[in-house]
């Protein structure tokens, strides 16, 4: 059995945790490994790195984690392990994966890369220029209910696509009266790399630029509508960042995205997250895992009569995609693509350049707030 070294960062967050950590790397472990074309196993084999010691060793001895350590600089020393990954703070990252880089490791990450464009771009090139692979999380082109969109616009159901609508968001608890927050604080704190406009627009660029179109215009509402909630600690503190970003997107061949944003918005949807695509041809809505598509043939033909109470049950006018394939975890799936890229040179589409895209539209997000106007999203030189 081959055996493959894997230094994880950053994975005591509720992301790192159960998705990177959990889900991936030690569901990997539990079914025996990953089978390569060759026939061979792949022991994927883990050391956690982190600042706090006792977390790191609980964390070892509640998951049977052989290896753990809080020296970066010694785990990046070692020849044994290959690749490093991190999942800690957005602020930290360029300088980590820079290091990592540095000491030969191939290097796979959660977004944003950076706050900074500049500093994005400066790290995307170091590593195409180093030779070593590379990677950035995309983890919603992973989703079953996206997966089951890319298939219909594979299928030419759309026809052109005219128009995509996404709907993001919840109500976080500001942790006022008795519920407390589902976020970390440091989300709705600039200085620490919050803000919705930096997570989510990230997110945006590369399901836009995949599903439906390059990204060529940006039109961003950024807004603050809860400004003062309560910490982990109980102490409140003012919130000096978005939490809630309204965009408009003009994409390469015509069609036209509209997504919301929102940690102040209470979900009256069919889940957390859905996305409606329009085409001449036909129409579908799809969530985290569900899709739901109506062709042109089956569309209602309503007429508007505000005298009169709605006759058409419109939900009952779709039919569901049915799941004509098992959908592995998609931080799994993700994680077994760029394993394979690094093991096997399989192909893997989402390098630091892809990284570096959605710190662009971010960056053009936050500038389109402050300007009130249109930008357009200039080609990247790597």
């Amino acid at each position: 059995m081959a055996r493959l070294g894997i230094i994880l960062h950053g994975v005591t967050g509720r992301m790192g945790y159960n998705q990177h950590l959990v889900r991936s790397i030690l569901a990997f472990r539990d079914q025996g490994g990953i089978t390569l074309k060759s026939g061979e196993k792949l022991e994927i084999d883990p050391i956690i790195v982190g600042r706090n010691g006792a977390k790191m060793e609980e964390l070892a001895k509640k998951h049977n984690i052989k290896r753990w350590s809080t020296d970066l600089d010694t785990a990046l020393a070692n020849p044994d392990d290959t690749i490093f990954f991190d999942a800690g703070t957005t602020l930290m990252r360029a300088e980590l994966l820079s290091k990592a880089l540095d000491a030969g490791k191939h290097v796979y990450c959660e977004k944003p890369i950076s706050d900074d464009l500049r500093v994005a771009l400066d790290l995307a090139r170091k590593a195409r220029g180093s030779g070593l692979k590379h990677g950035v999380v995309q983890d919603k082109l992973f989703l079953p209910g996206l997966r089951k969109l890319a298939l219909l616009r594979d299928s030419g159901f759309f026809g052109k696509i005219l128009s995509v609508r996404g709907e993001f968001g919840y109500w976080v608890f500001e942790g006022d009266w008795g519920v407390s927050a589902q976020r970390p604080s440091w989300n709705y704190r600039k200085g620490d790399g919050g803000g919705i406009i930096l997570d989510m627009l990230c997110h945006w660029r590369y399901v836009l630029d995949n599903l439906f179109g390059e990204v060529k215009a940006v039109s961003c509402l950024g807004a603050t509508h809860i400004p003062r909630r309560i910490d982990e600690q109980g102490k409140p503190y003012d919130c000096d960042t978005d939490d809630a970003a309204y965009a408009t997107f003009e994409l390469e061949g015509g069609a036209i995205a509209q997504i919301n944003s929102s940690w102040a918005v209470r979900v009256r949807r069919d889940d957390l997250v859905t996305f409606q695509v329009d085409g001449t041809h036909g129409s579908a809505v799809a969530g985290l895992t569900k899709c739901w598509s109506q062709h042109r043939v089956n569309t209602p033909k309503p007429v508007w009569n505000p005298d009169q109470p709605q006759t058409i049950d419109f939900y009952k006018t779709w039919d569901e995609v049915p799941d004509t394939q098992a959908f592995d975890n998609g931080f799994k799936a993700q994680w077994e693509m760029f394993i394979r890229h690094v093991v096997e040179d399989a192909p893997w589409p989402y390098g630091l350049e892809a990284g570096a895209k959605g710190v662009q539209l971010a960056e053009l997000g936050l500038k389109s707030w402050a300007e009130r106007r249109w930008l357009d999203v200039p080609a990247l030189e790597f």
